[in-house]
């Protein structure tokens, strides 16, 4: 028990640090921004098809298209796998 409140204590208190702007000994990955636009027009998809084919909204899509919006968190990451490999992502979403 003792030891698993350490840990819990350990990770509390670095989320804190890191919340407060504090980085040193964590390493942060920063995806590079994706032309979705592009991306979308070299794999061939209309917006409807590269929506379904990998889970966005088309509404979403067309903002990230206008530049309204733009893609972050988890679909940034998302639209780098698929800009850098998207046979694998097809293939692991099949």
């Amino acid at each position: 028990m003792a030891q698993a409140f350490t840990s819990i204590k350990q990770g509390l208190t670095e989320a804190i640090a890191h919340a407060k702007g504090n980085t040193s000994g964590v390493k942060l990955y920063q995806p590079k921004n994706v032309d979705v636009s592009g991306l979308r027009g070299r794999l061939g998809f209309t917006q409807e098809q590269f929506a379904a084919r990998f889970g966005f909204s088309v509404a979403t899509l067309r903002h990230w298209e206008r530049g309204d919006r733009s893609p972050n968190g988890a679909a940034l990451v998302l639209l780098n796998v698929i800009d850098r490999d998207p046979r694998a992502v097809m293939q692991a979403l099949s």
